[in-house]
């Protein structure tokens, strides 16, 4: 059995060659300052490093330099600097977690043992890391290729939202804003095991993800047993909030979900949004029942004259820090309407 490979090699396996010099040595190397270095070495998520250990390598150098010589040439401030190197850092995480646990499942078979077909060619770094190396080069490409397709989309989202009305800023403007949310998410979490909870909480996430994006809209994060989204428009907004009442469930088997959106100006930061849409939103979903969407007035409004849907006020209820809240039941016109919210 191949021995574990420890960090030292993986990090010389998937960065390219070994580390060779010390913070000191790296900073110098990189034309940064130390306080700046300090500061995005740390917004990049990355533990502090003694100042005697050779722990950076001249992958790690360059990139340094790159985000120097931005801050140098006055392409961006250093406040900005650090802000670009958070949000990498912890997209970057999260998505080298959920690669790695893909990677994981090809490495290994079932008992545990590496799979004899797709073996990495460097054996000494062990299955997991040994395939994860043959597998970069690819997958560093599609990276770079999908990153660049969602930074053009993002932007041309941003320049639609500036130019749509006359109050938009870059970071706050209308949006129509939901949350679906699987109903009795603990009962089930106590009446699976693991293994099968999790693949109610993929299938669920993959099937809302895939009915948002093909709406037009966009996931901005998931929650386990909620999915938080946005849409240009308020009736994009309602046609993926209804196929996902409708059609989370006839894709796998899970509890009913239940929706709500609120369409109103929002805070763009670091990749989320926030504001009282959003709040709004989120509480129109814990009123609704199984299986339905609730929407706010601004939706219903704009949503009136849509001959394809229904749009009935129900039951004010109050919503602690927002007050007193109109909700509208969302149906699509062939539906017969029933009581929406208790």
């Amino acid at each position: 059995m191949t021995a574990r490979p420890d960090p030292e090699q993986i990090e010389a396996a998937l960065l390219g060659g070994e580390a060779r010099y010390t913070r000191a040595e790296a900073v110098s190397r990189s034309g940064a300052s130390p306080e700046f270095a300090d500061r995005v070495w740390r917004a990049l998520g990355f533990p502090t490093r003694g100042d005697d250990v050779a722990a950076f390598a001249e992958s790690d150098v360059a990139a340094l330099s790159t985000a120097a010589r931005l801050l140098r040439e006055g392409v961006v401030d250093e406040d900005a600097a650090i802000r670009l190197a958070r949000a990498m850092g912890q997209t970057m995480a999260r998505l080298a977690e959920w690669q790695i646990s893909i990677i994981s499942t090809l490495a290994f078979s079932p008992d545990g043992c590496a799979s004899a077909e797709g073996a990495p060619a460097d054996g000494s770094l062990g299955p997991l890391v040994g395939l994860t190396k043959d597998m970069l080069p690819d997958v560093e490409r599609l990276l770079v290729h999908i990153w660049r397709r969602q930074l053009a989309a993002a932007s041309a989202r941003r320049l639609a939202f500036m130019e749509s009305s006359d109050d938009a800023a870059p970071t706050y403007f209308p949006l129509a804003a939901g949350f679906a949310d699987l109903v009795s998410f603990t009962t089930l979490s106590r009446e699976l095991d693991e293994v099968e909870l999790a693949e109610v909480v993929e299938g669920f996430e993959s099937t809302a993800t895939d009915i948002v994006s093909s709406g037009g809209g966009r996931v901005v994060k998931t929650l386990g047993d909620e999915v938080f989204f946005v849409a240009n428009t308020p009736r994009q907004a309602a046609e993926i909030a209804l196929r996902l009442a409708d059609g989370v469930k006839t894709h796998i088997e899970v509890p009913d979900v239940r929706v709500g959106v609120a369409f109103g100006p929002i805070l763009a930061l670091l990749g989320d949004v926030f504001g009282t849409t959003v709040n709004r939103a989120s509480r129109l979903t814990s009123f609704a029942r199984p299986g339905t969407v609730l929407i706010d007035d601004a939706m219903a409004e704009h949503l009136k004259d849509e001959e394809a849907l229904q749009v009935v006020a129900v039951r004010p209820r109050h919503a602690h820090g927002l007050g007193q809240l109109q909700p509208h039941a969302l149906r699509r016109s062939f539906e017969r309407l029933a009581p929406t919210a208790g």
